[in-house]
């Protein structure tokens, strides 16, 4: 007996039914590790042939192998991340402190640095002067309306800083587990890939781990390296906070949007107080983070991947924008694949002509 072909289609429906509510049942059960196991699997992929060369130097032995490239990526990837989080979010529950203490006690007489600055100086203490012969009582009714935003912001950060501390723990051990069996992933990954697109599928797969290391090592290696050129410069300058400027430099590098919107009014502030010399001193730091910025991050990411530097800066702004900062690797490994299959097409339709 046959079976028709209404039959068929009906049971090929259902098969693929179930598959998706499968699969889409799992990712929400995997939801809340998600983000984590994109990091720690980015972090693995870009530290694997470091993770090799640390394997044969401690006699081929896997377990100890795993906890030195454990501890790296703590030191490399996850402490800064974990400190620039912990600082801004520091200065951000300070910010509030600050903002109900006046409220209390109301502003004191602007600092004298204040009216020397150009342009908007004089303004500004004015402004601040004419808060401050007010009193508590009229500055309190000034910031009512945002008092209740403000404490609701505070307590996301603090909430956020939990979810930061969760995020990088669960990033430690998934990493760390897939640095002791990372062969076995690696074959399952590329053995789905051949299922689904034969030997294309796995170039496709080699390219995105290319792409991952190329951008991890470039994006982030550069931008750690900035932060702590960066951070040096302002500590020997004597601009004020330079550990929560370091770690805003470093998460505007990570974002491609560079240090220059922390450094340029550095400069700016210490010739404007006389600081001559240190001032000057912080323009060699500056170029040099320049430099740092358009030598390292190209080379170290052409080491991973052979794309156009255009196409990679663009698919880790416009993941950041799209994806947070799980995009930064994202995007431009969907711009790196997708460029090279369309890349791929065009000459094999070019040869056919």
């Amino acid at each position: 007996m046959q079976t028709s072909p209404s039959t068929d289609l009906t049971r090929i429906f259902l098969v693929i039914l179930i598959i998706a509510v499968l699969i889409a049942g799992s990712l929400w059960t995997l939801l809340p590790f998600l983000g984590a196991l994109i990091w720690a699997t980015t972090i693995v992929v870009a530290t694997w042939p470091l993770m090799l060369r640390v394997q044969q130097a401690v006699g081929g032995r896997r377990s100890l192998a795993t906890a030195v490239m454990t501890i790296v990526m703590l030191a490399i990837f996850i402490v800064p991340f974990g400190l620039a989080a912990g600082v801004l979010i520091d200065a951000a529950v300070k910010g509030v402190d600050l903002l109900q203490h006046v409220k209390l006690e109301g502003l004191e007489s602007p600092p004298a640095w204040l009216a020397g600055l150009p342009w908007i100086g004089p303004r500004l203490a004015a402004k601040w002067q004419e808060f401050a012969a007010a009193g508590p009582d009229a500055l309190a009714e000034t910031l009512r309306p945002y008092l209740r935003s403000t404490a609701g912001w505070a307590l996301s950060v603090t909430g956020g800083f939990a979810a930061v501390v969760l995020h990088l723990l669960l990033s430690v051990i998934i990493a760390a587990i897939l640095y002791t069996n990372g062969e076995a992933a690696a074959k399952g990954v590329l053995m789905f890939a051949h299922r689904i697109g034969q030997e294309r599928g796995e170039q496709v797969m080699r390219l995105a781990g290319q792409a991952v290391r190329g951008v991890a090592l470039g994006v982030v290696v550069t931008a750690l390296v900035q932060s702590l050129i960066a951070g040096v410069g302002l500590w020997l300058a004597g601009v004020p906070r330079p550990g929560l400027l370091l770690a805003v430099i470093f998460v505007l590098s990570v974002a491609q949007l560079g240090p220059m919107p922390v450094l340029i009014p550095a400069v700016i502030w210490l010739f404007w107080s006389g600081s001559v010399v240190w001032g000057s001193v912080l323009i060699v730091f500056t170029v040099v983070v320049a430099v740092v910025d358009n030598v390292l991050k190209p080379v170290l990411i052409r080491r991973g991947v052979d794309l156009p530097l255009l196409l990679i800066v663009a698919g880790v702004i416009g993941g950041m924008i799209g994806f947070g900062i799980i995009g930064l690797f994202i995007g431009p490994v969907l711009l790196a694949v997708t460029y090279t299959l369309l890349e791929s097409w065009v000459k094999e339709g070019t040869k056919g002509a």
